[in-house]
């Protein structure tokens, strides 16, 4: 499982600007795939905790049930409202849902108690992107993080 601890350990400018765009607001958008196949997008909260990036859910709520079925989701990143100064991210991953009590519990106690019963997952990354102006203001900058490959770059 490719934590969030493997990605600062080996690009670790990247995964602060990338962490960065998380913690500039806290609603982003999660896409998980339902029964069918189909995607389902929602609401969620993104949060750095120990070595790992999670995303939350109510208990029950459908993100939580298709996560459970299918691991696979992508995390996209709440653009601010007046520019996209920054950059734009999207976090492509697999969830796994936290289930040991004790984890749970230290996750409480990092995070603040969630207002009832919850579901907790750490993303397994399996890509990161990070697309932005560049710096001349002629093209876009991609920036492509994958496990053990480094950083490949796009201009367009």
């Amino acid at each position: 499982m490719t934590t969030w601890r493997q990605l600062t350990d080996e690009v670790p400018e990247f995964a602060a600007s990338v962490r960065e765009r998380f913690e500039s607001h806290p609603h982003h958008v999660l896409a998980t795939l339902r029964n069918d196949g189909s995607p389902r997008v929602s609401g969620t909260e993104v949060q750095f905790h120990g070595g790992d990036i999670t995303v939350g859910s109510m208990l029950g709520a459908l993100k939580a049930r298709d996560l459970q079925r299918d691991a696979r989701c992508a995390v996209h990143a709440h653009p601010t409202e007046a520019s996209m100064e920054g950059g734009d991210v999207k976090v492509t991953a697999r969830a796994v849902e936290v289930t040991d009590a004790d984890e749970l519990d230290a996750f409480r106690e990092a995070a603040g108690p969630p207002p009832g019963d919850f579901h907790l997952f750490r993303l397994a990354l399996d890509e990161v992107v990070h697309t932005a102006v560049a710096d001349t203001g002629d093209h876009l900058l991609i920036r492509l993080w994958r496990p053990g490959r480094g950083i490949n770059e796009f201009r367009r």
